[in-house]
């Protein structure tokens, strides 16, 4: 059952994404290779045959450029954990930006797409890249067949950018902090890749505006994402769904169903991934104890706290600590 639900998932993300064109200008590569072109700091983990897994700590001073030759059978997701950056096109006549917590998917069918980032000072990027067979074979046996193939859609090119959610910030962070022994890396990036491409799908389903008349109406896009920096800004202390459709100058349906629509969850299982992944940056910086981060995110007995980090990670805060070490 949750196969099947992942297929629907990915095939109405597909047919949602042809909407949007992307003309870039690109260089030519070996169609099964990944190739450093220029000197760049990622470091390329091998997931399976066509797919990759590439992050990069820029925790320098000054800005890092990393190029690599691309062939066009490749999809490219870059995520921005940390700082931001850009994807340079057409030999720097324009870009793209990325932004902290946010994505982008390039995908360009009709010629090769070299990967131009430019990492700013202090910032944090993972990229994902997969081959369109093999992203078609996660969930068709006949990935050569499939409609994203057919006359009609085979030419057109397009990119998506969006704004990372929690549950997908846990698995980059998880994948660019990785600190377990290097035996098992590649299983360990293998488990992690398929979880996140799971997570993306997901939540791009529930978010697509072209499909959500509600998310049409701009107002309404600023208010849901007031409403989203409200509860951040107090998560240890958040206020009622009531009082927070309130705030923004919503009904709580709209309120609910906005949300859901832009950021793929409900807004208090939004809020505890965030409180989740706050915990946990919280314990790995080592400045203060498990009582004192329970607090900080909200939980007014450490027994509380620990039964909600232990239901999101499957693990206890001192595990994970002991885990670190």
């Amino acid at each position: 059952m949750i196969f099947v639900i992942f297929l629907h998932i990915i095939r109405s993300f597909l047919i949602n994404l042809f909407i949007t064109n992307l003309n870039k200008k690109i260089v030519i590569e070996d169609k099964n290779q990944i190739k450093n072109v220029a000197i760049g700091s990622f470091e390329e983990t091998k997931v399976d045959d066509g797919f990759f897994v590439l992050t990069c700590k820029n925790d320098k001073s000054v800005a890092q450029s990393i190029v690599k030759e691309m062939h066009s059978d490749f999809i490219q997701f870059h995520f921005c954990i940390k700082g931001s950056c850009k994807f340079v096109f057409n030999e720097g006549r324009y870009a793209l930006n990325i932004l902290e917590e946010n994505s982008l998917l390039l995908y360009n069918p009709q010629r090769e797409l070299p990967i131009n980032l430019e990492i700013n000072p202090n910032s944090w990027i993972v990229t994902v890249l997969i081959s369109i067979k093999k992203f078609h074979g996660l969930f068709s046996q006949e990935a050569d067949y499939i409609s994203f193939l057919n006359e009609d859609n085979k030419d057109k090119k397009y990119y998506k950018d969006g704004v990372i959610s929690p549950s997908l910030a846990i698995v980059l962070n998880q994948l660019i902090n990785y600190n377990l022994n290097q035996t098992i890396k590649n299983l360990y990036y293998r488990g992690k890749a398929y979880e996140l491409l799971s997570l993306y799908f997901n939540r791009s389903e529930d978010a697509n505006i072209e499909q959500c008349p509600f998310l049409v109406d701009e107002t309404n896009v600023i208010k849901i994402r007031k409403a989203k920096d409200i509860i951040i800004s107090r998560l240890a202390e958040p206020p009622s769904l009531q009082e927070l459709a309130d705030e923004i100058g919503l009904n709580l349906k709209k309120l609910k169903e906005g949300f859901r629509q832009i950021y793929g969850d409900s807004v208090f299982s939004f809020l505890f991934d965030y409180k989740m992944e706050v915990a946990r940056k919280l314990l790995e910086s080592g400045e203060n104890n498990v009582n004192e981060v329970g607090l900080k995110v909200g939980y007014s007995t450490a027994s509380h706290f620990i039964a909600a980090f232990k239901k999101k990670y499957g693990t206890t805060p001192k595990k994970y600590i002991m885990s670190l070490n």
